[in-house]
């Protein structure tokens, strides 16, 4: 099976970051746990004073892997009684989601 790739990128105001970051960091404690979990990256680039734009990716050994991890993060959320979505209505947070692979293997 080919690995597969999570990206995803947000366009975060300055005053959701911390909360932002929050999330992401309590999400990606689940996913490193998961089988199948290869690596992440977690990165941020201020864009001016009111935004960020952050990128998450993690790399999973194949789309099963990935597939079972989002249902452990659903989990998760339902848990902690989050909902990523009304989060990003709420806080002012673009999200453009996808999985990737890689097209040289």
């Amino acid at each position: 099976m080919a690995p597969v790739y999570r990206v995803d990128r947000f366009v975060v105001p300055a005053d959701a970051r911390d909360e932002f970051w929050k999330n992401v960091r309590r999400t990606h404690e689940v996913l490193r746990r998961q089988p199948g979990f290869v690596e992440d990256a977690l990165l941020e680039n201020r864009l001016d004073e009111d935004r960020y734009d952050i990128v998450t990716i993690a790399r999973w050994a194949s789309a099963d892997d990935l597939a079972n991890a989002k249902a452990a993060v659903e989990r998760s959320h339902q848990e902690a009684q989050f909902s990523p979505p009304e989060f990003f209505r709420r806080a002012g947070i673009e999200a453009d989601l996808g999985t990737y692979v890689r097209v040289d293997e």
